[in-house]
């Protein structure tokens, strides 16, 4: 399909969710428990929960949030959990999106249970439409240079999702997609590029939107259908139709989950680096280390010598030495401790980035890992695939082991798996509350 109206369009399609007994709706279920684990990971983050306080001031409710004093409203708590959400660039993506549909889809429906005012029934159902709506605004919208795709077209996303959330009609829900549809947000790269965090406030901005058009529509307001497509033309100069996935189909089914946090392009770096880390041993052994990766792998996650914790995150040497030093790459490498540890980073100091031509002429990624030890000893190691590639997704287990390894840190084990079980596992017509988000820890 080509127009603007797409994204609306699926509404009337995606309104009440996949079928039971289709393959869709555990899929839809594993992205919502995953989105959920990357929020409570992303709760373990001092800067995280200095931001949900503050909203607490403006924003009170009855949502309490693990580490954070005052109550939250739902719409506070859903801005919170979606710079959580994003902080340890952990969760997922729809690859024809360029981004992450869930990102402001997510919060809203993790709020609404947390507070409970939805049934897990509902929740999947505005995480479904909302996600089918924002996966095909995502098709549409193409950034330029300098500009960052978090918080943009998310907006239509979340303003369908809230509509479902707050128990309004199809209708509401196209009146409010068409009302963010007229005011996209402008969101720039330059907070990633300065190693500042502010970024993670894009998707906060975004729910919050959502919520904002979500009421305007069930109010009655409306706004043009071909907002979007002026948008996308005034902001991006895109003048031509974009070809954009009809409704039937379900995007949702694509999106993958990442197996580690941090920027998608580093994981075939850190693969490879896990498949080396019995054979080296201390890291003290090592001597040198080279990493040959895709042109864009190295244009995007080049940085080296990372000075905080969002620069780490797009960078392909702290990738390779977190997954040296500590056997993983998740919440713990992107720590103010990680970042002064001084074996990572003495480890990262000695990765030497090259470009595989043949990947990059290829139109491919991947990643070979040489590591030279101390001895004189060679090892070496290449990943050309990783969960979440086209054709290898994460199975269900992995999901869950990842849920439960960023989760329990921040609430506790048991926590964690009664937060998993309800979401995976529990009867649709259940409404967990703040059981959900388990203790405050």
């Amino acid at each position: 399909m080509t127009g603007m109206a797409a994204p609306q369009d699926a509404i009337a399609f995606a309104w009440n969710g996949p079928p039971a007994d289709s393959d869709v709706a555990p899929k839809a279920r594993l992205l919502l428990a995953d989105s959920l684990g990357c929020m409570l990971a992303g709760l373990g983050h001092a800067r995280v929960r200095g931001f949900g306080a503050a909203l607490g001031a403006t924003m009170p409710g009855a949502i309490r949030l693990a580490g954070i004093m005052p109550g939250l409203s739902q719409a506070g708590a859903a801005a919170t959990l979606a710079a959580a959400m994003c902080w340890d660039e952990a969760n997922e993506g729809l690859a024809r999106a360029h981004g992450r549909p869930a990102l402001a889809v997510a919060p809203l429906c993790i709020a609404a249970l947390a507070e409970g005012r939805a049934t897990l029934h509902e929740a999947l159902a505005g995480f479904v439409v909302g996600y089918e709506v924002g996966a095909r605004a995502g098709e549409a919208w193409r950034i330029r240079p300098g500009m960052h795709v978090d918080g943009s077209w998310h907006a239509l996303g979340a303003a369908a999702a809230a509509v479902r959330l707050a128990g309004g009609d199809a209708d509401s829900a196209a009146r409010a997609v068409r009302l963010a549809g007229c005011q996209v947000p402008f969101a720039m790269y330059a907070p990633i590029a300065a190693g500042m965090d502010g970024r993670n406030t894009y998707p906060a901005h975004a729910v919050l939107l959502g919520t904002l058009c979500a009421a305007g529509a069930m109010a009655g307001m409306d706004a043009p259908g071909d907002g979007f497509a002026q948008a996308r033309r005034l902001a991006l100069g895109l003048d031509a139709p974009a070809a954009v996935e009809p409704p039937g189909t379900w995007l949702i089914d694509e999106a993958y989950i990442k197996p580690f946090a941090g920027v998608r392009h580093a994981h075939y770096a850190a693969t490879a680096a896990l498949a080396l880390r019995a054979a080296i041993g201390a890291p003290e052994r090592i001597a040198t280390i080279t990493l040959a990766t895709y042109a864009e792998a190295l244009r995007y996650a080049g940085n080296q010598a990372p000075g905080s914790a969002i620069t780490a995150q797009f960078s392909l040497s702290w990738a390779v030495a977190a997954a040296l030093v500590q056997g993983d790459l998740g919440p713990a490498a992107y720590t103010d401790a990680a970042l002064a540890d001084p074996t990572l980073r003495g480890i990262e100091a000695l990765v030497t980035l090259t470009e595989d031509t043949s990947l990059t002429q290829a139109g491919a990624r991947g990643a070979a890992l040489r590591v030279t030890l101390r001895d004189g000893t060679a090892l070496s190691a290449r990943a050309d695939r990783v969960p979440g590639d086209a054709g290898l997704p994460m199975e269900p287990d992995a999901v869950r082991a990842k849920f439960l390894r960023f989760a329990t840190p921040v609430i506790g084990e048991a926590a964690a798996r009664a937060a998993l079980h309800t979401l995976l596992d529990g009867p649709q017509g259940a409404r967990p509350g703040a059981a959900l988000i388990g203790p405050l820890g």
